[in-house]
């Protein structure tokens, strides 16, 4: 994990592309609210963001412009894509040094979209402790079903749940017993 330790606590993000503020950012849509659905949208941008940046190298800020075209943006949570991005590319290392303890091969013989999913989900379980690990890997294995190969969220869903054993024991713990 990195030397910054503390879990993230609050998910709002400034509207410009990476500054994080203390207060929610108007929405484009007027009231957008935060539900399941707009997170789960998040995260499919986040994913196709990360899977880009995997094939080739983009400022942060230079994706955040170029994922507003995606037919999916105006349904996601904004503020929600924009943290969880930044906070994905911010704690690359830790992320895939934390990866590598849970899979049976090297982590550049991963697919590239599981290995996305892998950091996006792994970024969640690290630093923000405000989703149940249940939440995280659920989402995982839903985004694997919908972009991974033929049982890729099987794969998914087992090296998630060792990674959340690992890296919220206590709350896996409490949650087995």
């Amino acid at each position: 994990m990195s030397e910054n330790k503390s879990a993230v606590t609050s998910l709002v993000v400034d509207t410009e592309a990476s500054t994080v503020a203390g207060k929610k950012p108007a929405s484009r849509s007027g009231g957008k609210k935060s539900g399941s659905q707009n997170r789960r949208k998040s995260r499919e941008l986040v994913l196709k963001a990360v899977y880009r940046g995997m094939l080739n190298d983009s400022e942060l800020s230079q994706v955040f412009r170029d994922m507003r075209d995606d037919p999916d943006y105006n349904k996601a949570d904004e503020a929600y894509f924009k943290h969880l991005l930044q906070a994905v590319t911010e704690n690359l290392a830790a992320i895939d040094g934390k990866i590598v303890s849970f899979i049976d091969r090297a982590i550049d013989e991963l697919s590239p979209v599981e290995h996305a999913i892998l950091r996006i989900a792994g970024c969640e379980l690290m630093f923000d402790l405000t989703i149940p690990y249940r939440v995280i890997i659920n989402e995982g294995v839903e985004l694997a079903k919908v972009f991974g190969g033929t049982d890729g969220h099987k794969y998914i869903n087992g090296v998630l749940d060792r990674f959340a054993a690992d890296v919220r024991e206590a709350e896996v713990k409490a949650a087995r017993s």
